[in-house]
């Protein structure tokens, strides 16, 4: 079972924190299933970027990004070559490390 290190986060992982997770679930809802309560104002439908995470390690063994993603990917706040949806980022069989960002943007609700 894969483990996900959380870099500590000033609101929702003040200690940071180390999950086991399943393979085969998404980086949102890994998260959200451990209590760590990530932002995610689109339901995980792909249409905000307030899931934002930067995969420091592992990166290589999630799914691949999509052009969808990436198009969003392109509008977020502090986006970095190993940014990522959590809710697009499904867990593979080896270990990972993620940084979430401070702040988010909500595309979904700015017009």
């Amino acid at each position: 079972m894969p483990k996900i290190t959380v870099l500590a986060h000033p609101d929702l992982a003040p200690g940071g924190a180390v999950l086991d997770v399943p393979a085969g679930i998404s980086l949102c809802e890994a998260l959200l299933d451990h209590g760590i309560p990530i932002e995610h104002a689109c339901e995980q439908s792909r249409a905000c970027t307030t899931c934002h995470c930067i995969v420091r390690q592992g990166f290589d063994t999630l799914n691949a990004v999509d052009e969808s993603e990436e198009d969003l990917l392109d509008r977020a706040r502090g986006v970095e070559p190993q940014s990522r949806l959590s809710c697009q980022a499904i867990v593979g069989a080896e270990d990972l490390t993620i940084d979430i960002p401070k702040y988010t943007v909500n595309h979904a609700r700015e017009t």
